[in-house]
């Protein structure tokens, strides 16, 4: 057998490292996301250290506007800020864009401040992603199952509440039960 094929069926019979993926259990469903941890690995360290701690459980999607994207990590259901770690550093230069069903990060308008809010794209939202040297948003993963759980999430109504001034909060809270990795 020659060195080249020996290597090659070396190759095909090691394990393929997969990729991360973090299952979500809602009040509206389950839904399966993909980390891509090579190219957003400060990001998917970060999000994952929320994962593992349990700080997202009873948190709520907090902001949801239809054809656009469905915000949570952040809040409970009486819209009370969790607390946060520090804030990361902004991958939006990873090559990743933020399509339909992609996981990205929120962030205020400092482009180094991310820490545990996040948001899926219900649609192809390219306008978020860095731009020469304009700062996007950091994609680090995507939905790959039970997508459909997030378009749900798109047929509740919003409303404002005042008191918070927070605009397109779910009438009927959107809340995380459960969260796990299933994979690493």
């Amino acid at each position: 057998m020659s060195r080249s094929l020996f290597a090659l069926l070396l190759a095909l019979a090691l394990p393929v490292s997969a990729a991360t993926q973090v299952q979500f259990s809602t009040s509206q469903g389950e839904f399966v996301v993909e980390l891509n941890e090579e190219k957003a690995p400060v990001t998917s360290q970060n999000f994952l250290r929320y994962v593992e701690d349990g700080s997202y459980v009873g948190t709520v999607f907090h902001r949801v506007i239809p054809g656009f994207m469905a915000q949570g990590g952040g809040f409970d259901k009486e819209l009370a800020m969790h607390p946060t770690y520090a804030p990361i550093q902004n991958e939006s230069g990873n090559g990743l864009s933020n399509d339909r069903a992609t996981i990205a990060m929120a962030r205020t308008q400092a482009p180094d401040s991310a820490t545990r809010q996040f948001y899926i794209n219900y649609s192809d939202n390219r306008f978020l992603n860095a731009r020469g040297n304009r700062p996007g948003y950091a994609v680090f993963g995507k939905v790959v199952k039970g997508f459909s759980v997030i378009e749900k999430m798109a047929e509740i109504p919003t409303h404002t509440v005042r008191s918070k001034g927070m605009k397109d909060v779910p009438q009927q809270p959107i809340v995380i039960t459960a969260v796990k990795i299933l994979n690493k």
